[in-house]
């Protein structure tokens, strides 16, 4: 199956520019200005329409489940019932490519790879489901499209200066997903959603022995403790599984 996936996920950048007395600002320039000072105070509602973009053209560009296929089915009985969560409204979809990964954005959308169903039960994708929620709750997400924002915002400085200043339009949308396909959350904000993911399942009634489960498959599938899974530059899933495991018998504990 050809693979079409890009994920969105931003680079975290910092961005400097020199001011020069004496000289006229382009419109451009003004422009762009603006947006570097909007991209760190981008509200909740901003930064719900730049994610929904965002998705909207990652869906298009991706092969997705429709009506009746096995994985979409699979996917929309799983998530029955969890039309919210913790104030977010929530969507699925599954998109039809081998990558073993899953996301979610600010909007709420939230996409699961065909080969991360392949490769886990039904309880294991809920606990990705539910770390990949908290990359959301936990402001991780905005963070990154505050960064990528920036980096859109230089590249306008750019091209304003040659006479070509742009806004993020429809038509950049795409540009802006392959600039940020390839960065990491950072190792802190791995560990913190996991614990997230973890009171997601207590709190849903799923089984949350399934979180030790979903990491131990990551392990077993790198051969090296996690690196070069979907957990590379993070803690090793190896880690994580212990760490899961000893959630779950402090949780049984409590019964």
């Amino acid at each position: 199956m050809k693979n079409y996936f890009l994920i969105l996920f931003c680079l975290v950048t910092t961005i400097s520019a020199n001011a020069q007395f004496g000289k006229v600002l382009k419109k451009g320039n003004i422009s762009a200005g603006k947006k570097l000072v909007k991209a760190a105070t981008l509200s909740d509602e901003d930064m719900a329409t730049l994610s929904l973009q965002s998705v909207q053209w990652m869906d298009d560009n991706n092969p997705v489940a429709g009506p009746g296929d096995p994985y979409g089915e699979r996917l929309k009985k799983l998530v029955s019932g969890l039309e919210t969560e913790d104030g977010l409204t929530l969507n699925f979809k599954v998109y039809l490519v081998v990558d073993v990964n899953a996301f979610a954005t600010p909007d709420g959308s939230v996409r699961v790879m065909a080969g991360l169903m392949d490769l886990m039960t039904d309880d294991e994708i809920l606990s990705v489901i539910g770390h990949e929620i908290g990359h959301v709750k936990l402001g991780h997400s905005k963070k990154r499209y505050q960064s990528a924002y920036g980096i859109s915002a230089a590249k306008d400085v750019a091209n304003a200066n040659t006479g070509a200043g742009k806004i993020l339009a429809d038509d950049e949308i795409g540009n802006f997903v392959e600039t940020v396909a390839n960065a990491q959350f950072s190792q802190t904000h791995e560990s913190d959603s996991d614990a997230y993911g973890f009171k997601f399942l207590v709190s849903k009634g799923y089984n949350y022995h399934a979180m030790a489960g979903a990491f131990q498959k990551l392990a077993d599938l790198s051969g090296d403790g996690g690196k070069g899974s979907i957990t590379s530059s993070h803690p090793g899933s190896a880690k994580r599984t212990e760490r899961a495991k000893k959630w779950a018998k402090e949780q049984d504990a409590k019964k």
